[in-house]
């Protein structure tokens, strides 16, 4: 049976395919020239130097639970995450299984000053063009998606264009995808081929986690991801090992997710 990852990564191949036809690459760079002179702004030293690290995602659906906020607006989320304290915000960009867009991602470049995470499934360099040119300061590499070639290639392009590499896995076997181009380190509670989840992965995997990395400034930063919806088990990740935490559904599941994220942080700082 075919699994969602796998759906999802052969859908991207025809978008993919079909966005290359119609915008050249080099068409691409000549529209965004102003953009690429843009410095970038710093996604790990935003969460390094933050109380809470939470990274909030800006996301109407998802393939496991269908639509979370259909109608919500960048507009109305992501100044609300700023202002309610987010550290960073994550971008949904895919459209046919999360509601995103590239308009999303421009638009909060527009609104707002935090570090900003181009959340989509890259499989093509072309994708970290097109994340640079629309406001993006980070990207998400996914190992279950790529090949460990495939993901240092990607990483080191990344960083060419100033953008810093988020390295998503699922299980111990992909540490091996680990170089020195990968900024932070995240460990995805969510099987993508089942879309169950449980933060108890994150738990599981912290002690190779830190054993991989090793001590050092030069270390990935570690981030949980998915799955998380309270606050005492946000200081127990913390006190893990993790410093940054990507939330979406637990936000943007309410009517107001800017305000809920400022709640979940004033009792995570209190």
């Amino acid at each position: 049976m075919e699994d969602i990852l796998t759906r999802i990564i052969a859908n991207k191949r025809i978008e993919l395919d079909n966005q290359k036809k119609a915008v050249s690459l080099e068409a691409l760079l000549s529209f965004g020239i102003y953009r690429m002179e843009h410095p970038t702004v710093s996604m790990r030293k935003a969460l390094e130097n933050s109380l809470s690290g939470i990274i909030a995602e800006f996301k109407r659906k998802s393939p496991s639970k269908g639509w979370l906020h259909p109608y919500a607006q960048v507009k109305d989320v992501i100044p609300a995450y700023e202002t309610g304290g987010a550290s960073a915000c994550s971008v949904l960009t895919d459209g046919d299984f999360f509601g995103g867009s590239f308009a999303d991602l421009h638009q909060a470049r527009q609104l707002v000053n935090l570090p900003l995470l181009r959340k989509d499934f890259i499989i093509d360099e072309y994708q970290l063009f097109q994340a640079r040119i629309m406001g993006a300061d980070a990207v998400l590499l996914i190992a279950a998606a790529l090949t460990k070639q495939e993901c240092k290639t990607l990483a080191e392009t990344a960083h060419t264009l100033d953008l810093e590499v988020l390295l998503e896995i699922h299980d111990e076997k992909e540490l091996d995808y680990l170089t020195s181009h990968i900024d932070m380190l995240g460990v995805n509670n969510r099987n993508l081929g089942t879309f169950h989840t449980t933060v108890d992965n994150s738990f599981r995997l912290i002690e190779q986690m830190n054993t991989c990395v090793g001590p050092g400034d030069s270390a990935p930063l570690l981030v949980s991801e998915s799955g998380i919806s309270d606050v005492n088990v946000v200081k127990q990740l913390r006190a893990a090992g993790f410093c940054g935490f990507l939330i979406g559904e637990t936000f943007m599941k309410t009517a107001a997710p800017g305000e809920t994220l400022h709640t979940f942080i004033n009792q995570l700082t209190a």
